[in-house]
């Protein structure tokens, strides 16, 4: 299978640490996602610690499992791989989420790299890279842009 990367971010007009505050619980996606299910983390486990998985379900049904790598709350970032691939056939999924100083505030980067057949990459990036990543940021954007205004 062929390595592929998929990216998007978005410069919000907030302090990185205001921002990280909002996005750095690996644990509480949904908290600030409007298109993902609440998460859960199996086993009670702590969602700051690396080896955590977050479970997301929908009508009792999961649809997604996602293991904490690591997390770095100095460099405002985590790490984390996509367990049981239920929508697309990857392989080696590994996605970071980072927010990092921008001149106008805090840019949220979000980037994953994967392994999967090269006619995968379109859909991949729509599901993944606009559905999710993309809509995500969007909402940040929204968040932030609404405080200050």
């Amino acid at each position: 299978m062929t390595p592929h990367s998929i990216e998007r971010s978005t410069v919000l007009p907030a302090a990185p640490d205001e921002v990280w505050a909002a996005v750095g619980d690996f644990g509480g996606l949904a908290d600030w996602h409007p298109h993902l299910p609440p998460s859960t983390v199996e086993d009670g486990a702590d969602p700051e610690l690396p080896g955590a998985v977050r479970v997301f379900a929908v009508d009792g049904k999961v649809v997604a499992r996602e293991r904490l790598l690591d997390r770095d709350a100095d460099a405002r970032s985590y790490r984390y791989t996509l367990l049981d691939p239920l929508v697309l056939p990857f392989g080696d999924y590994v996605a970071t989420l980072a927010v990092r100083p921008h001149a106008d505030g805090a840019e949220v980067h979000w980037s994953a790299v994967y392994h999967g057949p090269d006619e995968l990459v379109p859909r991949a990036e729509s599901l993944i890279g606009d559905g999710i990543y993309a809509t995500g940021l969007e909402a940040l954007r929204t968040r932030f842009t609404r405080a200050r205004g």
